[in-house]
């Protein structure tokens, strides 16, 4: 604290307003009845004294042990009031007076964005971020380690870029080494967060740090729901771990890894602003950029919050099965693109991407999420990845089995079996044991707030095929048309739930099934 926040009275200047000597019997030791009743009136008016000066020196900033903090602001947003210090007090990265009262829910005109790439990397990446990036409404930089070409046309359609900070700054800044550092360019991209806060710190309307890779898709209006969970005026460090499990035990569980994204807090950016050039130095040994911001966040005190939809993707071979059984939560990232098969069948990655683009921008809360029934009547297994992918079984598979991944990929480094820091199943290899499986054809919006979805059956090899009677019965079915209302952003807020769905036409099914998505009824299973 600053010597001008000091208290300037005298801590026993309300004592002297009674002055407790012998000529002032009624406040002293005597033993008489008629001085009793004022000697206790004395000591409980020292009494209130004392408290009332305690509360008025003791320091603003103690702990709120209220159990109410670890609440989700969100949740009950009168039952609490957060913690808010204005930039006078001591505390350099205290909240800006406009973010003291709250203003309305985030939206993303909140959030900036930190791409870290390169200028050898960006000419070959940049498809990636104009998926997603609209500069009407998007907001950030790709922080480049040099000047581009002075013969290259910066695209109109890709984020604006700057030229970070580089190694060479740092190492003067830092003084020389003994040993070299083993990726002097994962300390330039570790300073992002403090290069974007340094550029728009007074902009009243920031209230994120999204970080990212140049090869990084951000499904930016679920980012902004995720985000929405969280008070942006206290500290949060949001993202996600890798899949595989080698990857977290070398990097550690503590680190939101950034190609799969990660977001910080206005206040969090204010701290990591001041801290991250003495504390990359610290950690020069990690390898990569998000491993030593994490470690500088872990210093400041801040856990990770995981998000299980920021995908890392540190798989290998082919995703089908891991998209295909997404997790219960919005769909918010996808990355190492380039080192997977394209998510769709005879396209490349970039058209696939575009693909699914299209169901995305129908209905982004519902993209890729799971939802399954039976058929009882002809006891089919009808699982529906949304916007990508139907599964159907000729059989009565349990929604244990349905919900966990197929496994038709390896882990990132040494291209395992496993393990991933989630179940799978493996895919065997009779083709009797195989879903029929089916991709996303057409999508439609009709109505007031519906789609339909229609999904193709896949072209699959004549020789992997099942001779199996029921087999061959299901694979009759050449299209499914799903209909479902719009998921509402707002169901995020909830308590997770799958949506349950039907088949509407099991009598009269001929080649196209219909399934309609919808909430699921009070009491309601999949086997109900």
């Amino acid at each position: 604290m600053s010597p001008s926040r000091q208290p300037s009275h005298n801590s026993l200047k309300p004592l002297k307003l009674f002055h407790l000597t012998a000529e002032r019997p009624w406040c002293s030791n005597s033993s008489s009845i008629e001085f009793l009743i004022p000697s206790i009136i004395c000591c409980f008016l020292i009494s209130i004294s004392l408290v009332l000066l305690y509360s008025s020196s003791s320091s603003p900033t103690k702990p709120n042990l209220s159990p109410t903090r670890w609440l989700p602001s969100t949740l009950c947003p009168q039952c609490r009031a957060a913690t808010v210090r204005s930039p006078d007090d001591d505390d350099e990265c205290g909240i800006p007076h406009w973010h003291t009262d709250f203003p309305g829910p985030t939206n993303l005109s909140h959030l900036v964005f930190g791409i870290g790439g390169s200028v050898n990397t960006w000419y070959r990446r940049n498809r990636y971020s104009e998926l997603w990036w609209d500069r009407t409404t998007t907001r950030g930089y790709v922080w480049l380690d040099q000047e581009p070409p002075t013969n290259f046309s910066w695209p109109d359609k890709s984020p604006p870029y700057r030229v970070s900070s580089g190694p060479g700054w740092l190492m003067k800044r830092l003084g020389s080494y003994k040993t070299p550092r083993p990726r002097p360019s994962s300390d330039r991209i570790a300073r992002i967060v403090k290069e974007s806060f340094e550029v728009v710190a007074k902009d009243d309307e920031v209230r994120w740090f999204v970080m990212g890779d140049d090869d990084t898709v951000f499904f930016k209006e679920n980012l902004v729901e995720v985000l929405l969970r969280y008070d942006h005026r206290q500290m949060w460090y949001v993202g996600g771990v890798s899949e595989s499990v080698e990857q977290d035990v070398l990097h550690s569980y503590g680190t939101a890894f950034g190609g799969g994204g990660f977001a910080v807090s206005y206040p969090l950016a204010c701290e990591l602003a001041r801290v991250v050039d003495g504390c990359v130095d610290r950690y020069r040994g990690f390898y990569g950029s998000d491993e030593k911001v994490a470690a500088c966040v872990s210093e400041i005190g801040v856990p990770l919050t995981k998000e299980p939809g920021f995908h890392q993707l540190d798989i290998r071979d082919d995703a089908y099965g891991f998209l295909a059984a997404h997790p219960i939560a919005p769909l918010v990232s996808l990355h190492h693109l380039d080192d997977v098969k394209p998510l769709f069948p005879n396209q490349t990655q970039l058209e696939s991407l575009t693909t699914l683009m299209r169901p995305y921008k129908a209905d982004p809360s519902r993209t890729l999420q799971q939802s399954f029934c039976f058929d009882k009547m002809r006891k089919w297994s009808i699982s529906i990845s949304w916007g990508y992918t139907v599964q159907l079984y000729p059989s009565l598979v349990t929604a244990r089995e349905l919900e966990t991944p197929l496994q038709t990929f390896r882990t990132w480094r040494s291209w395992s079996d496993g393990p991933f820091v989630f179940n799978t199943r493996p895919l065997k290899r009779d083709p009797c044991e195989h879903p029929i499986v089916y991709y996303l054809d057409q999508v439609e919006e009709v109505g007031k707030g519906m789609t339909v979805t229609s999904y193709r059956k896949a072209v699959g090899d004549p020789a992997k095929s099942c001779d199996r009677s029921d087999y061959k019965s299901a694979e009759s079915t050449e299209n499914i048309v799903v209909t479902a209302q719009r998921l509402d952003a707002q169901e995020w807020m909830e308590a997770p739930r799958r949506q349950c769905c039907e088949v509407t036409n099991g009598r009269n099914m001929e080649s196209i099934m219909r399934v309609t998505l919808r909430s699921c009824k009070p009491g309601e299973t999949i086997s109900t």
